[in-house]
């Protein structure tokens, strides 16, 4: 059996400007323009290995270990799209193979909880896109590919770059002008970095699709949203970022997520994401700010409970030696700190623990921590990446079992 197999990596990012609502549900054509940040894939990636043979008698995909349904009709888009073009290739030179006949394997894990609120469906998607893509040889470039990677899960088409990314929503009506542009790379602003607080990582009780559509229906808010608050917000933040100015960024970050989930909340039934603790975690955040007396730390929501907290390099000892205090006993913090490390920091919050204020001490002594499942520590990343590591077995096309 002759197998033709590719490879990529792609990571996960986090909106700090949030996509919410859909004007075509088809085409997943948003209603705003967002922004995010691509995380790093050492700690939050999708690896996904593409493979294709004449003698594959159907399309089939494995997502972390267990065989899924690939007839998604958003799923079936975009692989109709990518044999498209690879069809337009076969026909300018009939010397290659006729891939765009052939059936896909697709096998895809993830290092990270699917469907728990961290973009685990963008990852996905732009892994698969780029998989294909890289296995059909095709010429275009990321912000083409990232409309395919559009109609799968919208956010997927910012993780087809890395760094600090805007997806512009366009406005034609055959979503020909909705894409992702990357805004900066990774080295133009490599301090920014990120702590997840994974406070559930279950499935969530609204999934994100059915939730765009109640909140579209019936918030008032949203309305106010798209038209007044996110247009003056993007052109702002994009300043921010290409100005490195982290206290902007962060006070926009923040106003945006809580702007967000009010249009969640303002919605009927209301929808709600955050839970207890990751209100919590907002209360904390500003408090942390407000004891150094600058924004040291960003917080931010997608839809789901789980915290993403953005801060500079610079000013990492001064929110772990609070963060740690609380979290330093989920696991995570292992990974990236040294026992030394851990040890200072317990020291500095100790010498700290005096000027705090009654409702840090408060927190700190809550036992916060008890809903908190895992820690991850992370930064800026880059795009899609592309590897020899493969998930399938180049004889008989299934997946590698280990």
């Amino acid at each position: 059996m002759s197998i033709h197999i590719a490879s990529t990596t792609a990571p996960v990012n986090i909106a700090t400007l949030k996509y919410w609502g859909k004007r075509d549900t088809a085409l997943n054509l948003p209603t705003n323009s967002s922004i995010s940040v691509t995380l790093a894939q050492d700690d939050l990636r999708t690896l996904t290995t593409a493979a294709t043979s004449e003698e594959f008698p159907e399309d089939k995909l494995w997502l972390n270990g267990k065989e899924e349904s690939l007839q998604n009709p958003r799923t079936q888009s975009c692989l109709k799209d990518l044999r498209d073009l690879r069809k337009q290739l076969e026909e300018a030179d009939p010397s290659l193979p006729p891939f765009s006949k052939w059936k896909l394997h697709i096998v895809s894990e993830n290092n990270f909880p699917t469907a728990a609120g961290l973009a685990s469906s963008a990852a996905g998607f732009a892994a698969l896109i780029m998989s294909i893509a890289k296995l059909y040889k095709l010429p275009q470039d990321a912000s083409e590919l990232s409309k395919i990677a559009r109609k799968g899960s919208g956010s997927a088409c910012r993780s087809l770059f890395g760094g600090y990314v805007a997806w512009e929503m366009g406005s034609n009506t055959d979503g020909s002008d909705s894409k992702a542009v990357q805004i900066a790379d990774v080295d133009h602003w490599p301090d920014i970095k990120a702590i997840v607080l994974v406070v559930s990582a279950d499935k969530k009780d609204t999934p994100s699709t059915s939730g765009m559509q109640a909140t579209v229906a019936t918030s008032e808010l949203f309305q106010h949203r798209i038209h007044n608050v996110v247009p003056k917000r993007f052109q702002e933040m994009k300043t921010a970022i290409l100005n490195k100015d982290f206290a902007a960024f962060a006070d926009l970050t923040m106003k945006d997520s809580n702007s967000f989930h009010a249009t969640c909340l303002d919605s009927y039934p209301p929808i709600f994401y955050m839970n207890d603790t990751s209100r919590k975690i907002v209360k904390l955040c500003h408090e942390i700010n407000q004891f150094y007396n600058e924004t040291i730390v960003a917080y931010t929501y997608d839809a789901g409970p789980n915290a993403v907290l953005y801060y500079l390099k610079e000013n990492e000892d001064k929110l772990f030696t609070i963060l740690y205090k609380i979290f330093g006993n989920n696991s995570g913090w292992e990974s990236k700190l040294t026992p030394q490390k851990q040890n200072f920091l317990i020291e500095q919050y100790n010498e700290i623990k005096s000027q705090l204020d009654d409702n840090i001490s408060k927190m700190v002594d809550a036992g916060l921590n008890e809903y908190i499942t895992r820690v991850i520590l992370t930064k800026v990343g880059a795009g899609p990446q592309e590897t020899s590591e493969s998930l399938i077995n180049d004889l008989t096309g299934l997946p590698i079992v280990e």
